[in-house]
């Protein structure tokens, strides 16, 4: 039966972990060259598969870290690496989307209406610089990622809504007030972005949790940081006296793996090449077309789910030219995302068929809702007033011509080559696409612009119904650009009824409204036809046959704490 009680501790795991819930940086153009004595030959695995102690894994990223600021590390890169330095009030199985324990002694105790969470702290867990982890120290990290601290230029922590403050009970509780119901705020402790610091690094501003600063940044997870060479590679060392894994596993004591060193290089061929070659262990984001190629080599694959939003485009109707609904249902009816998927991706890409992905909390079947029509999108352009076309065959009103920007999400597989198939695909009924250049930081700056990017490429990963809130809300991410505070265009094309369902959603502690709430925002952006997804992304990793063990949190970030390396002595 679903559960109709309000997110207590009683009945948190179950929220969490019902199976009916299942049915988030810059190019780098310097060329990292490997020795060829690193030891990542491939050997047989011991007999009965036992894990061994020992190796250093040599690790690829498409991109440089950026921040390790908890609340700021949604970027795969930066995720990859706090997800493997940190750890957290609560652990969340990336199957069940359960939570767990971790450096909680139990669940948190929540009062009805999810106002009040209280936690007990575990006993001798301690920061790489030797600090002890204590209730006044969780206290501090959540008063930072709660409130955020503008003259530091440190955000609130997208993932928690309506922080209000903190209340240290004793040297092993404390308890967090809301100022509204924030039935989010337990899995939101699970996250990487929830990752505790110690209070040595809790005064750093952005640029001290920023390229250069790697070294200062002490957190209590297996690992930590110990060298960094800015834009190429980071390397954690082993913590030998980590004794405080979730209490549930199976493994406990310090990792398996003596250390990981990240390494990272924009050209893909380099990245490839070095994991093809045995000159790496492993790396992320192979690329569809290399697929057979990795497993024809005897490559592990690993194609893990991100559990959020899916891999989508998102329509800023602000813009004069998206204002018209039926624009933007031309749009969506002209391009065939059928054949983006089949084109240009493989049977780990499966097609969208709800703006949230299968595995997520709060997914809905809305499978139906974008058919590819081509006459349907002309009849609709038709209607709108935009039957003129210039010489080139692009529709014209009133001597505007039908242009629209993208970006390229260079985060995203393939973004690039998706969006190179759509304008192709737009063409056809007379829309001109550009596809906005530039390499990532440029991407961002230009991504808050409305004249510069109008159609915004991304997707978002978080196993919470707060996912939504987190991508669409225009106090979070604003894909839409539908802030108030935005001056690209006037009052009236804001669409407050966003920001009003996904406030609801926020607020809403109990489990099956929340499954309601999260639907009525996924229908009403369908409704209005603002938002195109096109498949469920996955992250997609290759290691060499020795590397053992490797799992992935439940939005893809690597988790190395129980991987081996065969052959160790």
């Amino acid at each position: 039966m679903t559960d109709l009680r309000p997110a207590t501790s009683a009945n948190l795991t179950r929220a969490y972990g019902r199976r009916n819930f299942l049915s988030l940086g810059l190019g780098l153009g310097t060329i990292i060259t490997l020795s060829a004595c690193t030891p990542t030959d491939d050997v047989p695995l011991p007999e009965g598969g036992d894990p061994v102690q020992g190796g250093v894994l040599t690790y690829f990223e498409p991109q440089t870290w950026t921040l390790l600021y908890p609340p700021s590390v949604g970027f795969y890169p930066n995720g990859g690496i706090m997800n493997n330095i940190s750890a957290r009030l609560l652990w969340q199985d990336p199957e069940t989307l359960e939570l767990h324990p971790w450096l909680a002694t139990q669940l948190p105790e929540i009062n009805g209406d999810a106002t009040q969470f209280t936690f007990t702290i575990r006993r001798g867990v301690t920061y790489s610089d030797g600090s002890a982890l204590t209730a006044q120290n969780v206290a501090k990290n959540f008063d930072l990622f709660g409130r955020g601290d503008e003259t530091r230029t440190l955000p609130v922590s997208e993932q928690i809504s309506n922080y209000e403050s903190s209340e240290v009970l004793d040297d092993h509780r404390v308890r967090f007030h809301f100022s509204a119901p924030s039935p989010g705020f337990a899995q939101a402790t699970s996250t990487m972005n929830a990752g505790l610091l110690a209070d040595s690094t809790l005064g750093l501003d952005a640029e001290g949790f920023g390229p250069g600063g790697a070294t200062q940044i002490h957190t209590c997870g297996p690992f930590h940081i110990t060298e960094e060479t800015i834009g190429t590679k980071l390397s954690v060392r082993v913590r030998e006296d980590y004794d405080w894994a979730p209490p549930h596993f199976d493994h406990q004591g310090r990792a398996h793996l003596d250390g990981i060193d990240y390494l990272a290089n924009n050209e893909y061929s380099v990245r490839i090449g070095a994991v093809l070659s045995g000159q790496a262990d492993g790396v992320r984001d192979v690329q569809a077309p290399d697929e057979p190629r990795v497993k024809e080599q005897g490559l592990s694959l690993y194609a893990k789910a991100t559990n959020g939003i899916n891999n989508s485009i998102n329509f800023r109707f602000r813009h004069e030219l998206l204002s018209d609904l039926k624009v933007r249902q031309a749009i969506i009816a002209a391009v065939d995302r059928q054949e983006i998927v089949d084109k240009l991706f493989t049977p780990n890409y499966p097609l969208a068929t709800g703006l949230l992905a299968k595995g997520a909390m709060g997914y809905k079947d809305q499978s139906g809702s974008w058919v590819h029509d081509p006459d349907e999108a002309n009849r609709l352009l038709d209607e709108a007033g935009w039957s003129e076309r210039n010489d080139a065959g692009f529709r014209v009103k009133d001597g505007q011509v039908m242009e629209l920007a993208v970006n390229i999400a260079l985060p995203q597989p393939r973004s690039n080559e998706v969006q190179t198939l759509i304008q192709q695909q737009l063409r056809h009924v007379g829309v001109r696409l550009s596809i906005n250049p530039g390499d990532q930081s440029k991407q961002t700056l230009d991504a808050l612009d409305l004249d510069r990017v109008q159609i915004y490429h991304s997707m978002v990963a978080r196993a919470d119904f707060d996912n939504l809130r987190s991508n669409y809300s225009s106090v979070n991410r604003d894909a839409f650009l539908n802030g108030k505070d935005r001056d690209e265009a006037g009052d009236e094309s804001i669409d407050p009824e966003i920001d009003r369902l996904l406030d609801e959603l926020a607020s809403e502690p109990v489990t099956k409204k929340r499954q309601k709430a999260a639907e009525k925002v996924q229908d009403y952006l369908v409704e209005n036809a603002y938002v195109l997804p096109f498949f469920e992304e996955p992250q997609v990793f290759a290691f060499r046959r020795r590397v053992n063990g490797f799992a992935t949190e439940p939005v893809g970030r690597p988790d190395f704490y129980s991987t081996w390396l065969a052959g160790q002595k």
